[in-house]
This record gives structure tokens, sequence and C-alpha cells, in this order.
């Protein structure tokens, strides 16, 4: 799951996933990463944890990182969170850059649509709650899609 900062999108989808993880028994593992190095080490945003904690996930222990190269090997799926994320994502890659792995986030829920997770940070907490809400149903289409 890559978002720009890693402290709002990314780790919201990383604590839902992991909770879908646990709850449907599913050998994935599953991390979140930045594209930029804004927030290195720093933990998810306020309103971040604060609306995962609502509905029961704890990412509190998470820190935020940078995506890396390293992740193309690491990782069999990469999710975008947007479309300005995708090009990072290709541009950290290089040449060498295994873009069959990455996908639009959304479009495991909107195929085609091609649509951004809005990024929240310079909103209210309401914009949390909307994030939330678009990441969980694609967390679960995602789910669906693949736990065979």
């Amino acid at each position: 799951m890559v978002c720009l900062g890693n402290i709002c999108r990314s780790p919201i989808a990383e604590g839902i996933m992991k909770q879908k993880i646990l709850e449907n028994k599913l050998d994935w593992e599953v991390d979140s990463a930045g594209t930029e190095s804004y927030h290195i080490g720093e933990a998810p945003h306020r309103f971040s944890q604060k609306t995962c904690l609502s509905h029961g996930i704890d990412i509190s222990d998470q820190r935020a990182r940078r995506f890396s190269k390293a992740d193309f090997d690491r990782f069999d799926k990469i999710y975008a969170l947007a479309n300005d994320v995708y090009e990072e994502i290709k541009s950290h890659g290089g040449k060498d850059a295994q873009m069959e792995k990455v996908t639009l986030f959304v479009n495991e829920l909107r195929p085609g649509n091609n649509e951004d997770v809005p990024d929240p940070y310079y909103g209210g907490e309401e914009g949390y709650t909307l994030v939330y809400e678009l990441i969980e149903q694609t967390c679960e289409a995602i789910v669906d899609k693949y736990k065979k």
C-alpha cells in the first residue's frame, strides 16, 4: 500500500488489510510506504489513527517509511493509492521497475476507473472517515478476489 508520505492513506490501508487478513485467516503479508521522505519514522496522522481506532483497528505502532526498489522483489502486489503515486513508483523503479506488480488501488473496487483515494491531509477529520470507507470497501474487494 503506497501513498505520498505514508502517514494518512497507506497506514489506514495497511491497518484495514491486516485486520481482514486475520479475519479471513489468510497467509498474506501487508506493509505500507510513501514515495516521499517527508515523514520517515513518524507515526500515522492523528486522524488516521483516530478513525481506524473507532473501527477497532490500532495503527499507532506503524512508522512511515519510503518506498524502495527492493519492494518490487519483496511483494507480489503493490497498490498505488493515487495516480501520481503510481508514476512515482515507476520513477523509483527506473528501468527495472516491475510495473506489472503495480495496480491503482481503487481499480480493485471499480475496475478501469483509475480513481485516486483522496488525500485527506489538508482537510478535517471528516475526510479521514470518507477515505477509511473507500479503503475498507476496496480491501474487501481485494480479499474477495484473491482469497481463493
